[in-house]
């Protein structure tokens, strides 16, 4: 071989400066961005996101559920313009994709919620705001006034500040409420309490080691305020902090039943679903009393443990609600082809926590949108290779293009 072509065959990249382009630059796969997001959080805030509830059998179980099913796809079609353009909930949006609400997120990063919001703003996707979110339904309303914003209810003992919760996001223009209904209480999560990440905190001498190991992150948090639930502060001037990550759970209700759920719809002036792992026979009820649509979840295996994966339920539910009811699904949404999988199985649409976490930790508003358009390509390329140009499309064919292994 000449040596002329010897150099054709080597093309150096420009050496990328910038430690987090370089990082993100470098992240191909969603578990990319858990690696570079384990490197940059100590190990308590990891666990944190990366723990589920007890033995951690569904949060392995949500995942594995995905890959159980094979793909049977069609041949000699022309996929040169896949369209991933759906509706959500009668919204229009760029694909079948959504983010989850996630509590404490500026516990990950000090660029917390508005940093996933502006991410998804640009992205065309929704994002669904946490009653335990770190910034406040009005700042986030401001940051993004246009944005497609949902926001996600925990039903309080004190239904006063449930109902104030509800008119608050009315009033701030978000579309969609979500009403979680998989926390009577909260899910034991072991990584937490070995790590002290409890209530109260209970630091053990390795997680303060390994704080004193992570500079730039504890740098980043004291430049920023003070960690608190933004949307449940107190006007106590005894108390102005309000709920604490030491007091909140006290408010989950184990008494929340579907009356309560029935007098929010009538308080709601916008679209309503409810989230957790919804079985069939619920999912009818929830028709029934008006709502719009379920989200099947288990809160990422953090609260039930050895329950279903949602993934299983999205088959059992569309046959008993029909088709004209929106079905979105979480929990194990790891790749492009998950969400291919969950709409042939008659999902309206996916949505991610774990890994927008993943990617805010490694790099802020831009790890974000470079994860969103990781799925979204995934996504694409498999539409292609299975041989359909639409989401409508891969919903219509979807029993004809999937099997179970």
């Amino acid at each position: 071989m000449k040596i002329n072509e010897v150099r054709a065959l080597i093309q150096l990249k420009p050496v990328e400066l910038n430690r987090r382009r370089r990082h993100l630059a470098a992240a191909h796969t969603t578990e990319d961005f858990r690696l570079l997001a384990r490197r940059a959080l100590p190990r308590s805030v990891f666990d944190y996101i990366d723990g589920g509830a007890d033995e951690e059998t569904s949060l392995r179980a949500n995942v594995d559920a995905f890959r159980r099913w094979r793909f049977a796809p069609r041949s000699l079609t022309d996929v040169s313009a896949p369209d991933l353009n759906t509706k959500i909930l009668g919204q229009a949006v760029s694909a079948p994709l959504g983010l989850a609400p996630t509590g404490y997120t500026r516990m990950i990063s000090a660029l917390g919620e508005p940093a996933v919001m502006s991410a998804a703003a640009a992205a065309g996707l929704p994002y669904v705001l946490s009653t335990m979110a770190t910034t406040s339904l009005e700042d986030i309303a401001a940051a993004a006034p246009s944005a497609e914003r949902w926001f996600q209810l925990y039903v309080w003992k004190d239904r006063t500040l449930t109902d104030q919760l509800v008119q608050r996001a009315a009033q701030s223009g978000y579309s969609t409420l979500e009403i979680a209904v998989d926390t009577a209480v909260s899910g034991f999560r072991v990584r937490d309490v070995r790590n002290g990440l409890t209530i109260p905190p209970a630091l053990t001498l390795s997680s303060l080691v390994d704080i004193g190991m992570r500079p730039r992150y504890w740098t980043s948090m004291l430049r920023h305020p003070a960690l608190q639930f933004a949307n449940v502060s107190s006007d106590d001037a005894d108390d102005p902090a309000g709920y604490t990550i030491e007091n909140i759970t006290s408010q989950f209700d184990p008494a929340v039943t579907w009356d309560d759920v029935a007098r929010i719809r009538g308080q709601w002036p916008g679209k309503i679903v409810i989230k957790g792992p919804i079985r069939a026979q619920d999912a009818v009820r929830a028709r029934e009393l008006g709502l719009d649509g379920v989200h099947l979840s288990n809160h990422g295996g953090r609260q039930l443990d050895r329950s279903i994966a949602p993934i299983d339920l999205v088959s059992p539910v569309r046959s008993a609600v029909g088709e004209d009811f929106s079905i979105l699904v979480d929990s194990g949404v790891r790749h492009g082809a998950d969400i291919a999988t969950a709409l042939a199985l008659g999902a309206d649409a996916c949505f991610i926590g774990r890994p927008y976490l993943w990617a805010l930790a490694a790099g802020g508003q831009q790890g974000v949108s470079r994860l969103l358009q990781l799925l979204t390509d995934q996504l694409r390329r498999t539409m292609q290779l299975l041989g359909v140009t639409s989401v409508d499309q891969l919903r219509r064919e979807g029993p004809s293009l999937i099997m179970r292994d």
